[in-house]
């Protein structure tokens, strides 16, 4: 008698995905060497995921995997019921083991979910002056990881008060699995061999930023339907980046997962126009809907919002770098995160389904030299506590690339790229 196969039970199947999802951010993310080291940073809901990230760490040759769970609910604790000195007081150790960690050459993984709108109705003075002291508490460790002194990635989890923001009309368990579904879709997690997968997709945005790169222009043109018309001036000697990146260390490794932008640093000086926001932008726990900001001579001098404005006003207040632009990011309107219809409240997700803007600080590896403070600034870069994403990308925006001489060329049109040589 021949026994018929037994198919795997819906739990069995998300156990599997989940560990091929570990595996890439192991494989993948960080690209974890022989006797390699891993904090991973994630919110109390990701246990199950961060016990999988560490057993694929220590398969791939770790010698070291340590975990920092943390819960926002402390913070609105914190806003709710703490003093001013409780909002206004950091210890001086804060940032000092992330610091030695960089300096051990840990990989950092930091696991998303929270609640957008968890500090939603919460004091934005407070919550801004908080966010501003932790900038500043972590700055060293910051432009550490964002200049890839250490291989870095950003990765999701499915968290119920997350689900039950991005999918309100489902019951929780259904909101879940089904964020989960699109976590895994726009990750490629779902593919028999997810890290095949990337390797053919990077290679695509490796040879996107090489054309870009080679091109230098001058600055970029968007124009569409929404009421988006921004010049962006880009900073000399400036580097297209995307996709995957190559640390300090010698180990490449994919930043964010998902990605699907190439991006690049803007001229602090040379931005001018009008940027409205195609999305919502996930903020110090609020959401801050229907931005529109002028820009004149590379600053922000006109801001507004339908919702979340006193979130913004602070954003830009919090130094002269965050009423300028540090990233111009072009996205393509077929993305994977685009196509899947859901706005996910959530940056790492819906920046990678439309091009977008940074409000902050850039990234030195933008710049040709940029390492340097003082070629970074002359190049044009800008500097600032925050780096804040939104996202300005419908499906009929169009994008023109200014050459030095003037003349245009079209990148993208109705959303997708049409960029001569592709």
């Amino acid at each position: 008698m021949t026994s018929q196969p037994v198919a795997a039970s819906p739990s069995t199947e998300f156990q599997a995905r989940l560990a091929r999802y570990a595996e890439l951010l192991v494989r993948t993310g960080v690209n974890v060497p022989e006797g390699g080291k891993v904090l991973v940073n994630a919110p109390v809901e990701a246990a199950e995921l961060a016990r999988l990230v560490a057993r694929a760490a220590y398969r791939a040759g770790a010698a070291d995997v340590r975990v920092n769970y943390n819960d926002p609910h402390l913070a609105l604790a914190l806003y709710e019921d703490g003093s001013e000195a409780a909002v206004e007081y950091l210890p001086a150790w804060l940032s000092e083991e992330s610091q030695h960690m960089v300096a051990d050459g840990y990989a950092f993984i930091s696991i998303v979910g929270s609640d957008p709108s968890l500090l939603a109705g919460v004091n934005t003075e407070r919550v801004a002056r908080r966010n501003k002291l932790q900038a500043q508490a972590t700055r060293a460790v910051s432009e550490a990881i964002g200049s890839f002194q250490v291989n870095w990635t950003v990765a999701a989890m499915a968290t119920p008060a997350w689900a039950k923001r991005v999918y309100p009309r489902l019951p929780e368990d259904e909101a879940v699995a089904r964020l989960w579904t699109d976590i895994f879709q726009v990750t490629r997690a779902d593919a028999p061999d997810p890290v095949a997968a990337w390797d053919a997709h990077l290679a695509q945005l490796s040879r996107l930023t090489a054309l870009l790169t080679d091109k230098q222009y001058r600055a970029l043109h968007f124009r569409n339907g929404l009421g988006t018309d921004l010049t962006v001036g880009l900073a000399d000697n400036h580097l297209w980046q995307g996709g995957g990146e190559a640390a300090k260390n010698g180990i490449y490794g994919v930043p964010n997962l998902p990605t699907d932008e190439v991006f690049t640093a803007p001229h602090r000086e040379r931005v001018d126009g009008v940027a409205v926001a195609s999305k919502a932008l996930s903020a110090r726990g609020q959401l801050i809907e229907g931005i529109r900001v002028r820009f004149e001579g590379g600053r922000a001098v006109e801001v507004s919002a339908a919702t979340g404005e006193a979130t913004l006003q602070a954003l830009i207040g919090t130094d002269d770098g965050a009423a300028r632009l540090g990233e111009v990011a072009l996205v393509p309107a077929s993305a994977p995160v685009a196509q899947t219809g859901t706005l996910f409240l959530n940056t790492l997700f819906d920046e990678n389904a439309a091009s977008h803007i940074a409000l902050g600080r850039c990234y030195p590896t933008n710049v040709r030299g940029g390492e340097d403070e003082d070629t970074l600034r002359a190049a044009g870069g800008n500097d600032s506590l925050i780096h804040v994403d939104w996202m300005i990308g419908t499906p009929d925006t169009d994008v023109d690339g200014i050459t030095a001489d003037g003349g245009r060329e079209p990148l993208m049109r109705a959303g997708e790229w049409v960029m001569e040589g592709l």
